[in-house]
């Protein structure tokens, strides 16, 4: 068993995340995820109103004695009408453990999950910011670099540069996302000065996750080489599986786009209706390039079991070089 600063913190067996994968992150996803000793994950969007959410928590309980988390994704800059807020005060009312932050700065929350002992990882895409958490007062920082699904930073830099140096930078401890699915890149995250890992398309494939099978298919059968990079242009860059909805929403970059004209076809709407009923061509459908490495589909405990398993061979195998 790997005991990492990370797994004391948190009280988890292992240093494994679900990431919040919007709403893939369902509670048979997370309770999975956190009964077999990692860090399971809901994210809070996923739920329209605050009754559905509180919901949520309770049944997530009732189905895992262990920690878990909940993703609070936050738009760049508030908006009216927005749940931000709400969703907190719930959260501390239902005695969350553990709170993901992703987007703008979580600093007008920090005071009251600190009152409630609730730790906060706050997910960012560049050092600048994995400063910024420290300095604001997250207990752990999530560092993704570009190999990562949904959104890598805009300046295409890979999480073997990215965890490096932000491990060597921040005085917390660290998470590391992207190009992560199985021991060998938990053991090069731990190897960077990474505490655990955080992993969002390796658990896509897993008989737990609700997407419909043909997608889960479809991994099994990609390579590394099948995402691509969409909504740059809108500074909301998404990687995703090639398909006719990424080549068309790159093409419409290509001549000149808005947001408004995008929206019909990127939104979260479409995309869920599109992994409900098995569309792959319909939506984008944010994957990373972790694909070329599953090979197969499995139970939740079985990726993390083999993950462990192969993580402490390889980690037996250095110790028998450096004697």
């Amino acid at each position: 068993m790997l005991k990492t600063k990370i797994t004391e913190l948190l009280k988890i067996d292992h240093p494994i995340m679900q990431g919040g994968m919007q709403h893939l992150g369902t509670i048979e996803l997370a309770s999975a995820v956190s009964n077999a000793g990692g860090l399971g994950t809901i994210n809070a969007t996923a739920y329209p109103t605050l009754e559905e959410f509180r919901s949520a928590i309770r049944s997530l309980k009732s189905l895992t004695k262990n920690p878990f988390c909940v993703n609070v994704s936050m738009l760049p800059n508030a908006s009216p009408g927005e749940l931000t807020a709400e969703y907190f005060k719930v959260i501390v009312e239902e005695d969350v453990p553990v709170v993901e932050t992703a987007g703008r700065n979580p600093v007008e929350y920090v005071p009251m999950l600190k009152s409630a002992d609730i730790k906060l990882i706050h997910k960012v895409p560049a050092v600048k910011f994995a400063k910024k958490a420290e300095e604001i007062g997250a207990d752990i920082v999530t560092i993704v670099g570009f190999e990562c699904a949904g959104h890598p930073g805009m300046e295409d830099v890979t999480t073997m540069i990215l965890a490096n140096k932000v491990a060597k930078t921040v005085k917390i401890p660290i998470f590391v996302g992207g190009g992560i699915a199985d021991g060998a890149g938990l053991v090069a995250a731990l190897a960077l000065g990474g505490e655990g890992v955080v992993m969002g398309t390796r658990f896509v494939a897993t008989e737990e996750c609700t997407i419909h099978s043909k997608f889960k298919e479809c991994l099994v059968n990609s390579c590394e080489n099948d995402t691509m990079l969409v909504q740059r242009s809108i500074k909301n860059m998404v990687r995703a599986m090639k398909n006719n909805t990424a080549f068309k929403v790159a093409e419409m970059e290509k001549r000149g786009t808005t947001l408004q004209e995008l929206l019909p076809i990127i939104s979260g709407k479409v995309g869920r209706r599109c992994q409900a009923e098995g569309d792959l061509e319909g939506s984008i459908f944010a994957i990373g390039q972790t694909i070329g490495l599953i090979n197969e589909i499995k139970p939740v405990k079985k990726v993390i079991e083999d993950m462990i398993n192969e993580a402490e061979t390889i980690l037996a195998r250095f110790n028998s070089i450096t004697k």
